[in-house]
C-alpha cells in the first residue's frame, strides 16, 4: 500500500501537472465556454473516466505496447487527431445562438459531452506513455501489489484532475455565459473553439513518443 508521505507528495505533483497548460485543460476550457459550467464538468468527468483506462493499461502492462510499437502509437494518435478535426468542423459550422431571454445558454446533450471527454483522453497515446513513465516511480514491490499501488496512484491523479479541471470548467463556463448573450460574441467563440481544436489535432499528429 502507499504510505501517507508518498500519497501526499504524488498528489501535490499531480495538482501541479494538472495546472500546467496542456491539451486536456484547454479542451475543458473551450467546452465549458461554449456550453456552460455544468457541461464543462461533464467533460471533466469524461476525461477522468478516460484516466481509468490509462491507469488499468499501466497496471496490466498494455501501455508498454504503445511505448514499443510505432504502429500502435501512430494509429491511436491519428484517431485522436481525426476526432479533434471532427470537433473543429462542427465548431466552425455551428450556428450562432445567443442565450435565451431567461438567460439560459444553448446546450449540448451531456451524454455527448461525456463521450467527448472519454474519447479525447483515451485517444491521446501521450497520456498512456506519461502514466507508464510516471506512476511506477512511486511504486515499490516491498509495499505489496504493484498493480494495486498503481491503481491507487491513478485514483489520486484523477482526484487532482477533477479538482483543477473542475475549477477551470467553472470559471470558463461563467465567462462563456456572458459571451453567449451576444450572437456576435458566440460566432467568435465558435471560431476560436474551431481553431483550438485544429491546433490540438496538429499538435497530436506531430507529437513524438
Amino acid at each position: 500500500m502507499l504510505t501517507y508521505q508518498i500519497a501526499l507528495s504524488f498528489f501535490g505533483i499531480a495538482i501541479l501537472l494538472a495546472l500546467a497548460p496542456g491539451p486536456d485543460n484547454l479542451f475543458v476550457l473551450m467546452q465549458a465556454a461554449l456550453w456552460g459550467k455544468a457541461a464543462g464538468m461533464v467533460v471533466v468527468l469524461g476525461l477522468c473516466t478516460g484516466l481509468i483506462g490509462h491507469t488499468v493499461a499501466v497496471a496490466v502492462g498494455l501501455a508498454a505496447v504503445f511505448a514499443t510499437s510505432e504502429t500502435a502509437f501512430m494509429v491511436l494518435k491519428l484517431a485522436g487527431a481525426a476526432y479533434l478535426l471532427y470537433l473543429a468542423w462542427g465548431a466552425f459550422r455551428a450556428p450562432a445562438m445567443a442565450a435565451t431571454d431567461a438567460g439560459k445558454a444553448p446546450r449540448l446533450p451531456y451524454g455527448t459531452l461525456y463521450r467527448r471527454g472519454i474519447i479525447m483522453n483515451l485517444t491521446n497515446p501521450k497520456v498512456s506513455l506519461f502514466f507508464l513513465a510516471f506512476l511506477p516511480q512511486f511504486t515499490t514491490p516491498t509495499r505489496g501489489s504493484v498493480a494495486l499501488q498503481t491503481v491507487s496512484l491513478g485514483a489520486l491523479f484523477m482526484l487532482a484532475t477533477l479538482l483543477v479541471f473542475g475549477a477551470i470548467a467553472f470559471f470558463s463556463g461563467a465567462f462563456g455565459q456572458m459571451l453567449q448573450r451576444s450572437v456576435r460574441a458566440q460566432q467568435w467563440l465558435n471560431r476560436v473553439a474551431g481553431v483550438v481544436f485544429v491546433g490540438l489535432a496538429l499538435r497530436l499528429v506531430f507529437s513524438q513518443r
